[in-house]
């Protein structure tokens, strides 16, 4: 089966990655428990606890799974939720929504729009400009310092 390449309008490849669920655990054996019951079976980290959540340094933060730079520090801002919370995404075709009807309510779920690892949730409830609040799992994310740049895991990498 051939693979269109989708690219972002900043530049980065959104191809999902390769394989079934038992292939992309595979992709997932560099992940710690925790982070592995997060991205790929949707759970949620306690709040307060998040290794980011207090996190002050300037860089990006990219998807724990695949690499693909999801939110710039810039944008990230203390919500009183307990986890790290940003008001945009570094491009908003790298993070997906999806209607979540789970635990008894309506919410939106957000996910990578490269690996469908599951990052949080977002919420109306933010600063401007956007008025959105991405509330994340630090175990979701991994931080780059400035300067340093993530890893790209794309669909065309041998190794997925």
């Amino acid at each position: 089966m051939e693979t269109t390449t989708k690219t972002s309008a900043s530049g980065f490849d959104l191809t999902p990655l390769r394989g079934d669920a038992r292939e992309r655990a595979v992709e997932a054996a560099g992940l710690n428990a925790e982070e592995r019951r997060i991205l790929l079976d949707h759970g949620t980290e306690r709040p307060g606890c998040g290794l980011l959540l207090d996190n002050k340094e300037t860089g990006i933060y990219a998807c724990n799974l695949c690499g693909l730079p999801l939110f710039e520090s810039g944008s990230k801002f203390e919500s009183g939720t307990g986890w790290p919370s940003f008001f945009q995404p570094v491009d908003p075709e790298h993070v997906r929504e999806i209607v979540d009807t789970s635990m008894f309510m309506r919410r939106i779920e957000t996910r990578c729009a490269r690996c469908d690892g599951h990052l949080g949730h977002v919420f109306p409830d933010g600063p401007r400009p956007t008025g959105q609040r991405y509330c994340m799992n630090s175990a979701a994310l991994e931080f780059f310092p400035e300067g340093q740049s993530p890893t790209q895991r794309t669909a065309d990498d041998p190794t997925n």
